[in-house]
């Protein structure tokens, strides 16, 4: 049988291993921070109504441009954006997929901070373009200095932002991506994936796109909307952006079937996104829970929660697992990361833990700095 290593596949990609997280049954699946809430029933009603419509034509092929989708986004996310600022793609690993094929490439590099979002060096691979992984500050912050002093001395040709970052939770304030686009030559991605997550009246970096035509701010509807299964990304940035992202993308890559979808959820964007306070909340229980039982919860402004004081996290992972709960080990030492569930999910989550009883303690300067890694999903 033919290997992988008998091909004749690209030397940068020989010993590398694709992108994936744990996919298993369980009763409590907390790994991947998904919505686990569904799509409500009368959404997801005139969600199938205009589906079943767009397979009346599916003979022919969809709006290339996308262009009543691109104006829902841009009545989405306000800011006096329109539909020329806005971009879309099969999920927002293909937006960024296609910044890279746009900017980045051979000879050219890619900026992120880690520990931050696996995918970063893998589309970074995928096309060609270098991946430089800087540092945070303790605690995985990043602070404006810290941003601005590696980026001007590393000097890539793109930067990536991960707001809040992914797996620590850790937002980012406005100062941060100020001070990282000034110290920036070329392209400032913002990627905020769960920005919708955020305390109430926190601002976007949405605000800080005019006048900054090198920025680009990244969202998906695989989170606060619950979409992970539709495959939904899309992108706020100068309309100059867009036309150059024009130049990569395949022909008539979102399909009449993913534009429909998208447009009825948007259409019930105020109901879809109802569930996001819920989830704020069980994130926030699970910050003040894991610090009563013992291990450190970081700062988050996501769907999930980054904790430490963790001894053995494989031995740990393995016991929930045991129970039916199924959470992630993105690979920093003496850390698991859990996704806030439904009340039920989280309250099984933290009985499943509190029954392993309390954890040994790590030693702190060993748990809160760890040395740059990825994380994955």
């Amino acid at each position: 049988m033919t290997s992988l290593s008998d091909l004749p596949i690209r030397d940068d990609l020989r010993g590398r291993t694709p992108y994936g997280a744990p996919q298993k049954v369980v009763p409590v699946a907390l790994n991947v921070n998904e919505n686990t809430h569904p799509v409500p029933e009368d959404v997801a009603a005139d969600i199938v109504a205009r589906v079943a419509a767009a397979i009346g034509g599916v003979n022919r092929y969809p709006d290339r441009e996308f262009t009543e989708l691109r104006t829902a986004f841009a009545g989405y996310l306000g800011h006096g954006l329109t539909a020329e600022n806005i971009w879309a793609a099969n999920g927002s690993n293909e937006v960024l997929q296609h910044i890279l094929q746009a900017f980045g490439g051979p000879g050219r590099s890619l900026l992120g901070f880690a520990p931050t979002y696996s995918m970063y060096p893998l589309l970074a691979s995928g096309t060609g373009t270098d991946w430089i992984a800087a540092r945070r500050d303790a605690g995985f912050e990043l602070s404006p200095e810290t941003a601005a002093e590696q980026i001007a001395r590393l000097d890539p040709d793109i930067v990536i932002l991960c707001s809040p970052n992914n797996p620590t939770g850790t937002p980012l304030s406005l100062a941060t991506i100020e001070a990282a686009y000034d110290a920036a030559r070329g392209i400032v991605i913002v990627d905020e994936a769960y920005a919708e997550f955020m305390p109430e009246g926190e601002p976007s970096a949405l605000t800080l796109l005019p006048g900054r035509p090198r920025l680009l701010i990244s969202r998906t509807m695989s989170k606060a909307f619950a979409f992970a299964g539709a495959r939904v990304g899309y992108l706020a940035a100068d309309p100059a952006v867009v036309d150059a992202l024009r130049l990569v993308r395949l022909p008539y890559h979102l399909s009449a079937i993913t534009q429909a979808a998208a447009l009825g959820a948007l259409a019930h964007a105020d109901e879809m996104l109802a569930m996001v306070g819920e989830i704020r909340s069980q994130r926030d229980r699970l910050v003040s829970e894991l610090a009563r039982l013992g291990y450190t919860p970081h700062r988050s402004g996501s769907n999930f929660v980054l904790f430490g004081n963790v001894a053995d996290p494989h031995a740990v992972f393995e016991a929930l697992l045991e129970r039916g709960i199924l959470i992630r080990d993105v690979g920093i030492p003496n850390h698991l990361r859990v996704t806030a569930g439904t009340e039920a999910e989280t309250t099984a989550f933290l009985e499943g833990l509190a029954a392993l009883g309390r954890p040994a303690p790590v030693d702190a300067e060993r748990t809160s700095n760890p040395a740059p890694v990825n994380s994955q999903s």
